[in-house]
């Protein structure tokens, strides 16, 4: 389960690459570079991307429900 963060909400803080959610839980969203040669892994809050966490948060948290019902 990854969530592509387009280009122009945000990129990596560490190298400027193009970012990958990977989890989210009640308060934040772990993003990874896509990048090989940084991939840089960190947490952010749900409006780290100026979305008003009503982009992103709530697709990654619906793919993690998904995910886990299909397990």
């Amino acid at each position: 389960m990854h969530v592509k963060v387009n280009l122009r909400d945000g990129r990596c803080r560490s190298c400027g690459g193009a970012l990958v959610i990977v989890a989210a839980d009640d308060a934040t969203m772990t993003v990874e570079c896509a990048n090989d040669q940084c991939a840089d892994s960190y947490d952010v809050e749900p409006d780290a991307f100026h979305d008003g966490a009503m982009v992103y948060y709530p697709a990654v948290l619906a793919a993690q429900m998904e995910a886990n019902d299909e397990d």
